[in-house]
Order: C-alpha cells, then structure tokens, then sequence
C-alpha cells in the first residue's frame, strides 16, 4: 500500500480501534465516547486552520448544541438522530448568523471575535435561568434509538456506536471536503487571499462555509456529550473548553483528520488518568505534554507517526 493510501485510510483504521477498543476493555468506553465528542469539534477547528485561522470560541456551538438535544429529549420522544439532527442545524443556522459577521476578519481578531461572542453566549446561557436552568444545568432524558427505548447498559453501547458511525461519516465527508475545490480554496486563503479573488472566487463565501461546517460539527460534538452525560451546564460554552479544543487540534496535528482523533482521544486518556493518579497536578501534565510537542513535533503526532511510516516505506 502507497503512504499517501495510508495516509487517506489512517482515519479509518483509527476509528476502527476505537471501535474495538470498548470491547477489549469496557471501562474505556465513557472515555473513548468523550473523545469522538471532542474529535467532531477538533475536525471543524482543523477546517480553520487549513485556512489559516483558529477559533477561540468554539464551545459556543458545543453548547448550543448540547442545549438543543436537551431541549429536544424534554419536549416530545424523538430518535437519538433526529436530536443531532437538530443540534446539526440549529448550530447551522446560528453559525451562519455570526459567521456573516467573524468571516470578516482574519488572524487574531478572528479568534478574538469568536472568543467574544462566547462569553457572550456563556452569559447568556448562565443568566436566562427560566430556558436553560441557569447554573443548574438541564437534565437530558434518554431518547429512543432507530425507534427502541433501552434501558441504562444497552443504551451506553449503542450511544457509543451511533458516535461511532456518525464520527465515520464525518471523517468521510470532510476528507471529500478538503480534496474539493473549496477546500482546496481554503489553502489559498491562508497562502495568498488576494491571488485567490483575482481568480474570481470568493474568499468571503468559502471562509463562510468553512465557519459554517466548523460550527455544525461543534454541534454534532455537543450533543453527543449531552447523550453521554445526561446533563449540559452553561460551562459547556465557557472560553476554557474552546482552549481545550485548540489543543486537540494542535496537539494531534493538521495535515490529516487522523491527527484530530489521535489528538482526541490522547488528550482524553491523559486527562483521565492523569485526574485518577495525579488529581492535582493533570493540567501540569496535559501542559507538559503540550509543550513537548510544541518543541519537538511541531507537526503534532500525526506528524510523527507519518514521519514513522515515510521511514518504514523508504526501508522497503
């Protein structure tokens, strides 16, 4: 098999072993389910970066949709799709409204906007207390999966394996999105924007998209971790998890999706056992770790493991 083959397949033979991996030992399933959560949120970060921009406010559309399948699960019995369905495109919607404004802007006032706009939400979130519980948060009851009610255990599986296969047709969908010619525009847009307008294509429109998809699965991300917890707070939106999302997408690398869910799913096993061993010092570590990348793969680890098989294949 060529390396750009694999390269192309990596996606998918990670998430086969997340897939298997819950069978092997089922106490990874909580945390593998949290980290396709985050997967979905660092693929949409790496849509911006390939256009050279970064999002410091992505946990508005996390929250935003994790409150719509909380509100969804309390207002009629709908199948667990039509509730991410519906997170998908309320996260749309509100993506396009601010899009239109942030798409403007480029570099650090990009982030920085993005930033404003959720502690704008984080605000709002915390202070209408009569729609969304205030601090308190908002339970979410159980939906129906492909219409069957499960009790707690059957329910924990097939949860996992809807975020797996949903996680899959995002992976297939974006891959077809960055090797078409708007995502082959984003590019240009970080190389030479102006060169990009003279050839007569919108670097408005397609940093519009790009928002627009990025938010969607930030939504899609959301409400998988409100079906996982039960529960969704206003925290959900504050600036502190949008940092967590910068650093998945940094820490596993941008040059291919399989670096958001190496990213993911590291990040969540170092926090989780880091919490359990070293209650007090896990984000020493998890900074630890960043640093260590930063300095020594600047291409994060997907950088390093396509840096392993470029070795491998010229050993042959």
């Amino acid at each position: 098999m060529k390396l750009h083959s694999r390269a192309a397949l990596a996606p998918f033979f990670i998430l086969i072993l997340i897939a298997i991996a819950p069978l092997l030992s089922p106490n990874l399933r909580p945390v593998l389910l949290v980290a396709m959560s985050i997967a979905l949120c660092a693929i949409g970060l790496l849509i911006l970066l390939r256009a050279g921009q970064v999002s410091f406010g992505h946990a508005l559309y996390f929250a935003i949709g994790a409150y719509a399948v909380a509100y969804g699960s309390h207002n009629s019995n709908l199948d667990i799709w039509i509730l991410l369905a519906f997170a998908l495109i309320t996260n749309i919607f509100i993506g396009t409204i601010l899009g239109a404004i942030l798409v403007r802007y480029r570099d650090i006032f990009y982030g920085m906007l993005n930033l404003a706009f959720s502690m704008l939400g984080y605000t709002i979130f915390l202070r209408a207390y009569s729609y969304t519980g205030g601090s308190d948060g908002m339970n979410v009851i159980p939906p129906s999966i492909l219409g069957f009610t499960l009790e707690a255990y059957e329910y924990g599986w097939a949860l996992y394996y809807c975020a797996a296969t949903l996680l899959a047709l995002v992976i297939w969908l974006t891959h077809r999105y960055l090797h078409s010619p708007l995502g082959a525009a984003l590019s240009a847009i970080k190389t030479n924007e102006v060169r990009l307008e003279y050839l007569g294509i919108s670097a408005y429109r397609v940093m519009l998209i790009a928002h627009i998809s990025a938010a969607g699965l930030a939504g899609l991300g959301g409400g998988l971790i409100a079906l996982s917890t039960g529960h969704v707070t206003p925290d959900l939106a504050y600036w502190s998890l949008s940092a967590e999302f910068v650093f998945v997408a940094v820490l596993g690398g941008t040059a291919n999706i399989a670096g958001a869910l190496i990213g993911a799913v590291s990040f969540e096993l170092i926090r989780s056992y880091a919490s359990i061993y070293a209650g007090n010092a896990w984000q020493l570590i998890l900074g630890s770790v960043l640093v260590i990348v930063v300095l020594f793969a600047p291409n994060g680890l997907w950088g390093v493991v396509q840096r392993t098989l470029t070795v491998k294949a010229k050993e042959k």
